[in-house]
């Protein structure tokens, strides 16, 4: 049984790591995503890296992260818990934060040390303007080195957030092996569209605004096991 959540994503592609781990659609814009686990997991390291060699952040330190469900969302979190930040939802003093461009203004309810915007672009293309006082994301940690050893163990709130997760894996019926398409509008809690399919070794469809006349194709296309939309 993994005690953190960084074992539980080393867990998650550790059997096949090139089979898709997270596909992110949404039904508003075209959008499709997909990533496999050894491309998710870069994606991990270098926020990870990102975190601890250029923001010169430590196990325990705290992060506002004001980002929809998306592949760059489970990115920035998991990055986050691979380098044993803290992940805070109200707003307060925090050591660094994540803010989508769409929820700038919000952050100024936050003090941070480092701001990061992301214009969640589908094929993570650098923003033409970024808002004064942040860094873009995308540029940031692309530069950074694609592993990162997580920490051997988490905090308390780390030890919570697993604890739901796998509760609610549980409620869910989740196997290893499963596929779960999640309706992030109507499921926006990351343990449910992230960490419980995650802490069950099953495999995640995140579907942002979702067509209802599409789901029965998109089950059928994405091999599917269980649904929560």
């Amino acid at each position: 049984m993994a005690d953190n959540i960084a074992r539980v994503f080393a867990d998650a592609i550790a059997t096949d790591p090139t089979r898709p781990l997270l596909t992110w659609y949404d039904d508003a814009t075209g959008e499709r995503t997909e990533l496999s686990g050894a491309t998710c997991a870069n994606w991990v390291a270098k926020t990870a890296n990102l975190l601890v060699d250029e923001v010169a952040l430590a196990p325990g330190d705290t992060a506002g992260v004001l980002l929809p469900p998306h592949w760059q969302t489970a990115a920035v979190l998991l990055g986050c818990w691979s380098a044993k930040l803290t992940v805070v939802d109200a707003p307060g003093d925090v050591d660094v934060i994540f803010a989508a461009a769409s929820k700038v203004g919000e952050a100024d309810r936050w003090s941070a040390g480092e701001r990061y915007v992301l214009a969640l672009d589908p094929f993570a293309l650098p923003m033409r303007e970024v808002p004064a006082g942040f860094t873009d994301f995308v540029p940031a940690v692309r530069g950074h080195g694609d592993h990162f050893t997580a920490y051997p163990a988490g905090g308390e709130a780390d030890a919570a957030l697993l604890a739901r997760a796998e509760a609610r894996a549980a409620e869910l019926c989740l196997t290893p092996g499963d596929r779960i398409l999640v309706d992030t509008t109507t499921y926006p809690d990351r343990v449910d569209w992230l960490l419980a399919p995650l802490a069950a070794g099953a495999t995640i469809v995140a579907c942002a605004n979702l067509d209802p006349s599409r789901l029965d194709s998109r089950t059928a296309a994405e091999k599917v096991t269980r649904t929560l939309a």
